[in-house]
């Protein structure tokens, strides 16, 4: 008889505290399903790279290996080519934001500066204030430098500045402890929702009067359905950091975003990054600068607006004719995500397991809030990725798991198991989670 050999982990008493602390991405923890060819996935915000134009593609790659040079395989500076901050501003100025080359750095997607900004700027303890809910993303990225992370609700016109000044008069003017906040105004990740123009100009007063930074970033700007083009928080004020991707309008697999802010700001997050990277990748520099200056870019992204939209009403509409009306979610004019809330008794971490097993896959809320429990009954529901049909199918079916949960509740109810205070009052749902 053998004895099982036993494999022990020596590193686990020597990990840091702050990775301790650190959970897995949802997200991410459910590629692997959401590969599964009998699931259709509403949980992951994934671009269609499909619709990209191959040839244009292929062009913009053979320019980058044909210079004899090989500046694109060598290493380059830390902040990036001089030549694609110049594409960046160009991109830049037709969102109504005038940046010159010396005020952008090149990073290695948003979601490095995320953390290039959070190691730059946050201390343990340090307060920092985002929508709630937000990027889980960027919730990944500061919570490994340990701040106080403060949520500010959102309704259908973004960010409540009401409930904001009463956070910051909480804080008070001037507490250095106070580092910045963080927000997406355009179609925000998960909401859905847009900041409107005269909370934006609040915005920045408020961050003057009060002496903190504004991060502003805008990965979903240029992908608007319906309405005007609103003006971005950099547009207002020049102290406003700003990040920005190609990843939703070209391609996510180059891993390339830019920031623009003061050269004093930079300076500093240039440091920081010479001791991650040394340098981001010059060949997908390249790339990105032939995409936006040799190929016709703006008629793909046409392309993606014109597509994610027949997407977006397709979801909406099954949405309307499938989910009980105990249900309310947002309404985005863009981006990728759309918001549902459903009762409060309504655990969607726990009714995960039911969805996979129906064939579809979603986000549960609680992990776009940095304590892991508020937005236990919320979800996130991406419609960038499936098709029409898909989606409608999708929709209906995460719609007899839902309708299965209240059934269950409902019997509980009658039965005199629960409590009439476990009641939801659905009446009084607004379609936001604070």
């Amino acid at each position: 008889m053998t004895s099982a050999h036993l494999t022990f982990d020596h590193t686990s008493d020597k990990i840091a505290n702050r990775v301790v602390k650190m959970r897995s991405s949802a997200v991410r923890d459910l590629f692997a399903a959401a590969s599964n060819p009998n699931i259709i996935s509403l949980s992951g915000g994934m671009p269609d790279v499909s619709l990209l134009p191959h040839a244009a593609i292929r062009k913009a790659t053979r320019a980058a290996c044909d210079d004899e040079r090989a500046v694109a395989l060598q290493y380059g500076s830390t902040d990036g080519r001089v030549e694609t901050k110049r594409v960046f501003c160009d991109l830049m100025r037709d969102i109504g934001v005038r940046a010159k080359p010396e005020n952008v750095m090149i990073t290695t997607g948003a979601q490095e500066a995320l953390d290039l900004i959070a190691k730059t700027f946050v201390n343990p303890g340090d307060i920092v204030l985002a929508e709630g809910p937000t990027y889980l993303g960027a919730l990944q990225a500061f919570s490994a430098y340990e701040p106080d992370i403060r949520c500010i609700p959102f309704d259908d016109e973004g960010m409540r500045m009401d409930l904001l000044e009463e956070e910051l008069a909480r804080i008070g003017k001037g507490n250095p402890r106070l580092k910045f906040l963080y927000t997406i105004p355009n179609f925000q990740n998960p909401g859905g929702v847009t900041m409107v123009p005269a909370r934006r100009k609040r915005l920045i007063e408020l961050s003057h009067e009060y002496g903190f930074m504004v991060v502003e970033d805008d990965p979903y700007g240029r992908l608007r359905y319906e309405g005007g083009h609103v003006l971005p928080l950099k547009a207002l004020s020049d102290d406003v950091v700003y990040l920005g991707t190609v990843s939703k309008v070209f391609a996510p697999g180059l891993r390339t975003g830019w920031v623009v802010a003061p050269k004093s700001v930079l300076a500093k997050i240039n440091l920081v990054k010479q001791g991650t990277d040394l340098c981001g990748s010059a060949f997908n520099q390249v790339v990105v600068e032939h995409y936006f200056t040799d190929t016709p870019w703006q008629k793909t992204l046409r392309t993606f607006v014109n597509t994610y939209r027949t997407r977006r009403d397709a979801m909406l509409a099954a949405l309307d004719e499938h989910f009980p009306p105990e249900a309310s979610w947002t309404r985005p004019e863009g981006g990728f995500f759309v918001w549902v809330t459903l009762p409060d008794y309504v655990d969607t971490g726990s009714m995960l397991g039911a969805a996979l097993e129906h064939g579809v896959t979603y986000t549960p809320g609680d992990g776009f809030f940095p304590d892991g429990k508020t937005g236990k009954n919320c979800m996130r529901i991406a419609f960038c990725y499936e098709s029409p049909e898909n989606l409608a199918e999708a929709v209906k079916r995460l719609a007899g798991v839902i309708n299965e949960r209240l059934e269950l509740y409902r019997a509980f109810i009658d039965a005199g198991a629960l409590p009439n205070a476990g009641r939801a009052d659905a009446a009084s749902r607004s379609g936001t989670q604070s």
